[in-house]
């Protein structure tokens, strides 16, 4: 019996160190429109990401982490459901995929389960800090249905929508070619309109009513007051930061707005250092209005661009020397990301590259060519997984739910597809394979390509059904319209598909042909199959960016409480004078 005990003793140590381990603390840092060219983990010899580096020698590299959308608001749905944005109605059949204004009604269904439900059920303190683009009301300004909060969040502090030029005074408009289309071009049909009458009426080829005249002049000031009515209420209506369900800046300040955001998510961890914890670190960086502090504005060899990846990386350096000094980096699992490729079309309009680098790979954010798609994925937990580690497999954003809910004792939901996969497996190196045969790639709501790695084979298919037409032609984006569209004139569809074996070709430069792969036609027989089963699964779903959802409502504008109409307050600073 005495001999038994220190056996029982070692067993119940062993259990409990492998529930400890089992259940880490969790922290998904989600960069915006960060180019897998831009860390030097990732081959960039220019930028200096020392932090983003050391993360990756500490852990694991995927080299093919994929995007189940190259757009912000599909894409983050996709990976806080595990889903492919379309299950949940949050991908768009219009031009415009994301939301660009926050009383808006659409955004993430209540009946979707987010991993920070799950883990919240799990007893885990969850936070989201930065950036959210998934919507904030359904009825009332008050109901707050789509709020961080309302999808198992114990805490919020950040943007409700996401960085926009028109946030920051003098970087431009992200809506140049709505004005055209609505403004300007009315304006100048209503100018030549009243000149035509004016002259006929001089003339005497035709009487025109003094009322007529009247009439076009008032129509030409109607649209002139809304315009710049639009241009002067935008901001401070749309760029706010808040905490929980409160709006604590409206407009937002871009004054050291990364410290603000990385001394948020200290203070979260520090506040959970005796439970486990899910931390979901949303930068702004590096979508555009691009912004840096003092210590980092001009200091890098790209311009300002280069300046916000470097405060960037500098912020994760903070969060891991944090782990380090409260000794939890054995135990917790942290992730890097960005939501889709680099916005290869950001130009100034002082013609400065605003936008970052997909490295060797073609397009970029809005299309599903690699550069759009295929984005840095880091993983590290020291206890658990080998540093130094790359994998080449195919994996996605949407793999991060099944993954951090099995780590928390999460049972998955049953009542629907889940299309992510675990990747322990692949992190321990218990298996070699991703459990990803097809993965789909849409633009909006389109079905755009196919991926399928077959078993037991090294290649890697894709199929693309159709692809953007580039403008000007022979470059590498749609810089006429700022960002490719997913259908009509700005497509070419293909029949039969293009194909190319990324394993081979991964700048995506030469097509297969019937004479140059001999199963041409058995590949693409196959990659269709797929497509259709997948399709099949789909049921119809309320689609969040119908324009009754898209468009701004009055009723659902959040306004900070002030005089008239400038919803404008500062309770940052007022809160940091009180705490002198």
């Amino acid at each position: 019996m005495k001999m038994k005990i220190p056996f029982l003793l070692l067993f119940f140590l062993w259990e409990a160190e492998s529930h400890a381990a089992s259940r880490p603390n969790i922290i998904l840092v989600m960069a915006d429109d960060l180019g897998i060219g831009d860390p030097g983990c990732y081959g960039n010899k220019t930028i200096r990401t020392p932090n983003i580096d050391r993360l990756a020698s500490g852990g694991v590299k995927l080299t093919q982490h994929l995007a189940a959308s190259p757009l912000c608001t599909p894409s983050r749905a996709a990976f806080m459901t595990g889903r492919y944005p379309v299950r949940s109605g949050m991908a768009s059949w219009s031009r415009t995929g994301v939301f660009l204004f926050t009383a808006s009604s659409g955004g993430l269904p209540t009946n979707e389960i987010t991993f920070a439900k799950l883990l919240k059920d799990q007893g885990y303190s969850t936070a989201l800090i930065g950036k959210w683009h998934l919507g904030m009301s359904c009825h009332s300004k008050t109901d707050f249905c789509h709020h961080p909060l309302h999808h198992g969040f114990n805490y919020f502090y950040g943007i409700s929508l996401t960085n926009l030029r028109d946030c920051k005074p003098g970087e431009g408009s992200v809506f140049t070619t709505g004005f055209k289309r609505l403004v300007f071009l009315p304006l100048q049909i209503v100018g030549v309109t009243l000149l035509t009458l004016a002259a006929l009426n001089c003339l005497g080829l035709l009487h025109v009513p003094l009322g007529v005249f009247f009439s076009l002049l008032f129509l030409a000031a109607l649209i002139l007051t809304l315009f710049l009515g639009f241009l002067h209420y935008f901001r401070p209506l749309n760029c706010f930061m808040m905490r929980n369900y409160e709006i604590i800046q409206q407009p937002m300040s871009y004054d050291n707005l990364t410290q603000r955001l990385t001394v948020e998510a200290a203070q979260f961890i520090q506040r959970n250092t005796e439970t486990p914890f899910l931390l979901v670190l949303s930068y702004l960086h590096v979508h555009t209005a691009l912004f840096s502090s003092n210590d980092f504005a001009g200091k890098s060899q790209h311009g300002v661009y280069g300046d916000a990846v470097e405060e960037m990386d500098w912020s994760v350096g903070q969060i891991l020397n944090l782990l380090d000094k409260l000794r939890l980096a054995n135990d917790t699992l942290i992730y890097f990301t960005s939501d889709q490729g680099a916005h290869v079309e950001e130009v100034s309009s002082k013609g400065e590259i605003h936008g970052g680098s997909n490295g060797i790979y073609k397009g970029g954010k809005a299309n599903n060519w690699e550069g759009g798609i295929r984005v840095p994925g880091i993983l590290r937990w020291p206890r658990v997984i080998q540093a130094g580690q790359k994998i080449d497999e195919p994996t996605s954003n949407m793999d991060i739910f099944p993954t951090v809910a099995k780590l928390a004792g999460a049972p998955l939901p049953e009542d629907r597809i889940v299309d992510g996969r675990d990747l322990m497996p692949l992190l321990e190196g218990k298996s070699q394979r991703s459990d990803h045969e097809f993965l789909f790639h849409y633009c909006n709501a389109y079905l755009n390509a196919v991926r399928w790695h077959p078993q037991n084979s090294t290649s890697i298919w894709k199929a693309f059904f159709f692809t953007p037409n580039f403008n000007p032609v022979g470059s590498n984006g749609c810089f006429a319209t700022h960002v490719c569209f997913c259908f009509g004139s700005y497509v070419t569809h293909h029949d039969p598909p293009l194909l190319f074996d990324i394993s081979k070709d991964p700048r995506e430069r030469n097509p297969l042909t019937p004479a140059s792969e001999p199963r041409f036609y058995e590949i693409l027989k196959v990659i269709q199959e797929a497509a259709d089963r997948h399709t099949q699964t789909l049921p119809e779903v309320p689609d969040q960016f119908s324009w009754n959802n898209f468009l701004w409502k009055p009723w659902l504008q959040l306004c900070c409480p002030s005089t008239g109409l400038s919803c404008q307050c500062d309770r940052e600073k007022q809160d940091k004078r009180l705490s002198r």
